[in-house]
């Protein structure tokens, strides 16, 4: 199975959105899933139930809360993150789709991904 994608707030971008979907992948964004100003816990919870990977330019909070679940033993649909400011939209929409050629929705499964990655092995 793909990995099928979720975009928090800080992520998206209606141009990436738009060059995913033109792509064949499967993406939704917090806007359009209803989770506008949710706490980043329920993005990755929401996401996890839908099995959707996270991406987000949150790094830090999403980096705690991947080793939070981890300890806590919860898990999650994967998380991509990227520092905000550093991809273009169109690096951004390569770097996804490498990720998601690469890797499986089961591979993804409690992973970390960094977007700087390009599908290679991210923390565990």
């Amino acid at each position: 199975m793909t990995i099928r994608l979720y975009l928090d707030e800080d992520s998206m971008d209606r141009a990436l959105v738009r060059g995913l979907r033109a792509r064949g992948a499967d993406v939704l964004t917090a806007f359009e899933a209803g989770m506008i100003e949710k706490e980043d816990e329920q993005h990755l919870e929401w996401a996890t139930a839908e099995n959707r990977a996270l991406f987000s330019f949150n790094l830090v909070d999403f980096c705690r809360i991947h080793a939070s679940f981890t300890l806590g033993g919860k898990g999650h649909a994967g998380i991509i993150v990227a520092q905000q400011q550093r991809y273009t939209v169109g690096e951004q929409l390569r770097r996804l789709l490498k990720i998601a050629a690469a890797k499986s929705a089961e591979e993804m499964r409690n992973q970390l991904e960094f977007l700087s990655c390009l599908g290679r092995s991210g923390a565990t």
